[in-house]
C-alpha cells in the first residue's frame, strides 16, 4: 500500500495530486527547482526537496536528481503528473528498478503505445478503427506509392517516435512524394533517433474527442465517456467539455466500445485517455496518453469519479472500484485553460506577480490553480495558470455559466487569455457548436 508518495511535478497538477492524497492519509513529497520555492505546491506538500535550478532540464527533468529525492524522504511511489517525465519510459524504467511503485501504466504498455506504429498495429489488431494508411513501417518509396496509389491523395508521412510536429510531411501528390519520405525519416533521426516512419490519410476537418478509461491490473477496464477537445492553437487544446454533442447515441457507444477494446488490447493499468479524430466518415484512433490529462477535471465534475484516487488505487493492485453500470453522466461540463500568455502579442508567454486574485466559487463550479496572491509567476515552465470549470443543465446553459465565470474572475499582474476565451463563447459558431480542430484559423480568431 502507497504510504509515502512523490510528486514529479510542480503547479496545478501537484496541487490536485496533493488534495486527493490527504483525504486518502498518504502522506506528499513534493520536489521543486529554485525558482519554484515559494509555489503552492510547496506549501501544501508534507515535505518538500529542492532538486535543482531553474531549468527543467536542472531539476523536474533531472531523473538522478527524483530518485535522490525519493531515497532522502523514503517515498514508497511516484506520481508523475502530466508533462515532464510522465510518459517517459527510461523514467519508468528506473522508477521499476529502485523498486517504487509508478502512479501509472507498466513499462511495457507505455513502450507500445508510446510507439505510433505498435500502437496501430495494436488497435488494428484489436479492431479499433485507425486512419487509413500503413500497418507497420513503411521502409521504401516504392512501398509508400502503393499505399498512396490504395488510400489516395493527400496523405501524410509521419515519423513513429515523432511529436511537437517534427516528422510529419504532408504529400498531395506524386511529384512530392520522394521528397518528403526522406525528409521525415531524417528528422525522425535527429530529434527522435527512429528513421522509422508510417502512412496515413490526410484528414482536414475533422473533431478531436477522446475516451478516458480506467484498467486494473486485473483485465479490467471501464470508460467514464468522451470529451470534445477540439478547440485548439498549434495543437494545445484550449476549451474542452463533455459529452461531445456531435455524437448521435449509437456513435457514442461505439465510441465507448472501441475505448475499452484498446484499453484491453494494451492491458493498460491506470488512468488513461483513447484518442479520435471524429469525421463525417466516422472516428479513427488517433494515439493512447498513458497519463493523467491536464483536462481530466471535466470528467470529474461530469461524473463525480476522483480519477486521482482511482490512478493510486490502482497502483496498489486493487480491482477497479467501479463496475461500468455504476457511472452516471449528467449535465454538461466546460473547461477553459487560464494561460499566463498575452493573446495580442502572438500568445507571448506573460510571466509576473499576482497583484489582485479572485477565483469566483458557486455551484457546479471548479476552479483548479497554483495561484496565490503575491505568487510570482516563473518564467520558466509550462504557462497554464488555472482550469475554470462550470457545470449546466446543457450545453447552453453551460456556455452562459462560464460566460460569467469568466467575467468574475479577476488576476492581475500580467496578461491572461481570460478575456480571448470569453470571446470564443460569445462567437456564434462555437455556440451552434460548428466546430473543427482548425477552428481558430479558420474563423481567424489567432
Amino acid at each position: 500500500m502507497i504510504k509515502r508518495l512523490l510528486i514529479a511535478n510542480r503547479g496545478e497538477i501537484a496541487v490536485r495530486i496533493i488534495r486527493t492524497c490527504r483525504m486518502m492519509n498518504i502522506t506528499t513529497i513534493a520536489i521543486y527547482s529554485k525558482a519554484d520555492k515559494d509555489s503552492l505546491h510547496v506549501q501544501l506538500a508534507d515535505e518538500a526537496y529542492c532538486i535543482g535550478p531553474n531549468a527543467s532540464t536542472d531539476s523536474y527533468l533531472y531523473i538522478d536528481r527524483i530518485l535522490e529525492a525519493c531515497r532522502m524522504s523514503k517515498a514508497d511511489a511516484i506520481h508523475p503528473g502530466y508533462g515532464f517525465l510522465s510518459e517517459s519510459t527510461t523514467f519508468r524504467k528506473r522508477v521499476e528498478e529502485e523498486h517504487l511503485i509508478f502512479v501509472g501504466p507498466s513499462y511495457n504498455t507505455m513502450s507500445l503505445m508510446g510507439d505510433k506504429i505498435k500502437a496501430r498495429e495494436t488497435m488494428y489488431h484489436a479492431n479499433v478503427p485507425i486512419i487509413p494508411g500503413s500497418i507497420g513501417e513503411v521502409t521504401t518509396t516504392d512501398e509508400a506509392r502503393e499505399i498512396a496509389n490504395d488510400i489516395g491523395y493527400p496523405f501524410v508521412i509521419k515519423a513513429a517516435s515523432g511529436g511537437g510536429g517534427k516528422g510529419i510531411r504532408i504529400v498531395h501528390e506524386s511529384s512530392e512524394l520522394e521528397k518528403a519520405f526522406k525528409e521525415a525519416q531524417s528528422e525522425g533521426e535527429k530529434y527522435f533517433s527512429d528513421k522509422r516512419v508510417y502512412i496515413e490519410t490526410f484528414i482536414d476537418k475533422a473533431r478531436h474527442v477522446e475516451v478516458q478509461v480506467l484498467g486494473s491490473s486485473h483485465h479490467e477496464a471501464i470508460h467514464l465517456g468522451e470529451r470534445d477537445c477540439s478547440i485548439q492553437r498549434k495543437n494545445q487544446k484550449l476549451i474542452e467539455e463533455a459529452p461531445c454533442q456531435a455524437l448521435d447515441e449509437a456513435t457514442r457507444n461505439s465510441l465507448h466500445e472501441d475505448a475499452v477494446k484498446a484499453t484491453l488490447a494494451c492491458n493498460y493499468e491506470s488512468a488513461g485517455t483513447i484518442e479520435f479524430l471524429l469525421t463525417d466518415d466516422g472516428y479513427y484512433f488517433l494515439e493512447m496518453n498513458t497519463r493523467i490529462q491536464v483536462e481530466h477535471t471535466v470528467t470529474e465534475l461530469l461524473t463525480g469519479v476522483d480519477l486521482i484516487k482511482e490512478q493510486i488505487l490502482i497502483a496498489n493492485k486493487e480491482h477497479l472500484s467501479m463496475k461500468q453500470e455504476d457511472i452516471n453522466f449528467n449535465g454538461h461540463v466546460i473547461e477553459c485553460r487560464i494561460n499566463a500568455e498575452n493573446p495580442e502579442k502572438q500568445f507571448r508567454p506573460a510571466a509576473g506577480k499576482v497583484q489582485a486574485l479572485h477565483l469566483p466559487n458557486g455551484f457546479n463550479t471548479r476552479i483548479d490553480s497554483m495561484l496565490y496572491n503575491g505568487y510570482e509567476i516563473p518564467p520558466y515552465y509550462d504557462s497554464l495558470v488555472a482550469k475554470i470549470l462550470v457545470k449546466g443543465v446543457n450545453r447552453q446553459e453551460a456556455i452562459e455559466k462560464m460566460k460569467g465565470t469568466l467575467e468574475e474572475t479577476v488576476i492581475e499582474g500580467f496578461p491572461t487569455t481570460l478575456d480571448f476565451l470569453y470571446r470564443i463563447l460569445s462567437y456564434e459558431p462555437y455556440i451552434l457548436n460548428d466546430i473543427t480542430i482548425k477552428f481558430l484559423h479558420e474563423h481567424k480568431l489567432v
